[in-house]
């Protein structure tokens, strides 16, 4: 029996999921929390949880797979030199100080274009080009690009959910000639389909880790995308809310959406698109002022029938992404009641109204009508959190199938590949 294994770097911790050829059994479920800050986590520690979590696996499992893809957070970059080796920092999802080159690049780019944005991956990259570190560089990869190298030893390759806010055309699956203008000397990924494979395991990985030696490592995808593919979510309309450190929306439509001015992008996935955005706000707020135990036993408390007065907009520092693109918005988090379950009923009120006033500009924008959400990500387990946010949606919310990213690149590192 053939099995396949997925791996998700998000932004608390990264896990991995094997799924056998029917992909309705997890054979294997290993975990790597982060305990510091997204911030001050190095590519040192992303390797180091990689090959942790490849450790977990049992190993008589460990020879049975057949293939492995990797998500990981949208837009975290990084540069490495000719063999593959970080030069400096990478700049993550969040970052804005891509902010600085927006006004270069809306003289080259298509207006209202997804890469218009201070935290885009093209963004991120003009920005590098400033640093002493540049020189040094070869390639510009995403994090899940780099972690994937690390096991197929080929450098400059990514997939085109990755690649989408570099600029790269999903529609012409190719880069576009107006990215030429910008002059970047150093060399930009090959992008291939998600799930497409690359290469078979180095032999020295293999060998160390009682993989066989035809395991084949395929092109990955961001780590929202993977959440969305593990849901069960399939018909236009139908989205899914990844509810983690930050709240993602993704919903599946006939049409392409894409406005920069909202943070409104789309990605391919297959015949159809999933438009959608990511808001700065979600579960890290929340954690901010309380704890796991204090979320679960005060949202029993709240009386989710009932909509919280206060008017929140809660983000841990300042800029958004979408609905409100703006990398000056200020979080607004008072007035703060003394009663702790007054507080965190107007925290979730809050994003669940920054959640419904995401979809509802998706559907103005031009995407299918909504119709069903499922929930990933931590917060789907707060069921007074879902029926505050059905409340505000007017329709079905319900859990994934499947909460876990990496379950959902499980089944992209599966692909095809079952029948072979």
């Amino acid at each position: 029996m053939n099995l396949y294994l997925g791996i998700d770097f998000g932004t608390s911790g990264a896990r991995g999921v094997v799924i056998d050829e029917e992909a309705s059994c997890i054979q294997a479920e290993v975990r790597y929390p982060f305990h510091d800050s997204p911030a001050a986590l190095t590519p040192k520690i992303w390797q180091e949880a990689l090959f942790v979590l490849v450790e977990q696996i049992p190993d008589q499992l460990r020879r049975k797979i057949k293939a492995i893809a990797i998500n990981g957070t949208s837009s975290t970059v990084l540069l490495v030199d000719a063999a593959g080796n970080p030069v400096d920092a990478p700049l993550l999802y969040d970052d804005t100080r891509g902010s600085s080159v927006l006004e270069h690049l809306r003289s080259i780019v298509p207006p209202n274009h997804t890469v218009l944005s201070a935290t885009s991956s093209l963004a991120k990259l003009l920005w590098m080009r400033q640093l002493p570190s540049f020189s040094e560089a070869k390639y510009f990869l995403h994090q899940a690009d780099w972690l994937a190298f690390l096991l197929h030893g080929q450098l400059g390759i990514s997939d085109y959910h990755n690649a989408l806010k570099l600029g790269y055309d999903v529609e012409e699956l190719k880069y576009p000639k107006w990215l030429e203008l910008l002059q970047i000397s150093i060399q930009l990924p090959k992008v291939l389909t998600p799930g497409t494979p690359i290469a078979q395991l180095r032999p020295e990985i293999a060998d160390k880790f009682g993989f066989r030696r035809d395991c084949l490592v395929c092109a990955g995808t961001t780590d929202s995308i993977a959440a969305f593919l593990a849901s069960g979510a399939k018909l236009p309309g139908e989205a899914v809310t990844s509810l983690g450190s930050t709240l993602v929306l993704k919903l599946l439509s006939r049409g392409r959406v894409e406005d920069a001015r909202y943070g409104i992008y789309s990605h391919r996935l297959g015949d159809l698109w999933l438009t959608g955005g990511a808001s700065n706000t979600g579960g890290a707020v929340l954690k901010q002022f309380f704890t796991n135990a204090e979320l679960a036993s005060l949202s029993r408390e709240i009386d989710a029938s009932k909509a919280s007065e206060l008017d929140y907009y809660p983000l841990l520092k300042v800029g958004d992404r979408f609905p409100i693109n703006d990398p000056d918005l200020s979080p607004r988090l008072e007035p703060r009641p003394e009663n702790p379950v007054e507080f965190l009923h107007g925290l979730l009120e809050s994003i669940a109204r920054i959640e419904a006033r995401g979809y509802e500009l998706l559907q103005t924008m031009g995407a299918n009508k909504l119709s069903r959400v499922y929930t990933a990500g931590g917060g789907a387990a707060n069921h007074t959190w879902t029926a505050i946010r059905a409340r505000n949606l007017q329709i079905p919310v319900v859990a994934s199938l499947y909460t876990e990213a990496a379950y959902g690149t499980a089944l992209l590192a599966m692909g095809e590949r079952k029948r072979g």
